[in-house]
């Protein structure tokens, strides 16, 4: 990693058509900062809203059914998904379905020693909850870890 990146930020954006629950939803409800908001001709409004640090996860098929498959017990393939990790899976899931979030999949332990859950929130967006219950170091130097070079297959 260079200490000047190429890039400096990664924006998710979705359209939501009621834009008020919405902004509940992901600002009140989930805990986002506002950073920014603007106003413009025929009622346009826009929020940007700060999820502390981005990545961007690809996965192919086969790794997008068996996610679904152990946070939703099975394929509710939606496109695209939010994940954001938290400090407590179950209190999150707890305040997002009272706000008005479907619950596709309860909090559940992976083979990755997560504590994930998937929601449905507003904008038909699907949400992953995750609370890591192992520190980075600890998770990836497990036989389980790497890609199918590392273990040689």
């Amino acid at each position: 990693m260079t200490d000047d990146p190429p890039v400096l930020q990664l924006r998710l954006v979705i359209e939501a058509a009621d834009f008020d629950a919405a902004v509940a939803f992901y600002r009140d409800a989930l805990g986002l900062s506002e950073q920014a908001a603007f106003e413009g001709a025929g009622d346009a409004r826009v929020i940007i809203l700060e999820a502390g640090r981005a990545t961007l996860e690809i996965a192919n098929p086969a790794q997008r059914v068996m996610i679904d498959e152990v946070e939703a017990g099975r394929d509710v393939h939606g496109a695209p998904r939010i994940a954001v990790e938290v400090r407590d899976t179950r209190a999150t899931v707890a305040r997002l379905a009272a706000a008005g979030a479907t619950v596709l999949g309860p909090p559940a332990e992976t083979p990755w020693r997560s504590l994930i859950a998937r929601l449905e929130g507003p904008a038909g967006i699907q949400l992953t909850v995750f609370q890591e219950l192992a520190p980075l170091a600890d998770r990836t130097t497990a036989d389980w870890f790497g890609t199918a070079d590392d273990r040689g297959s």
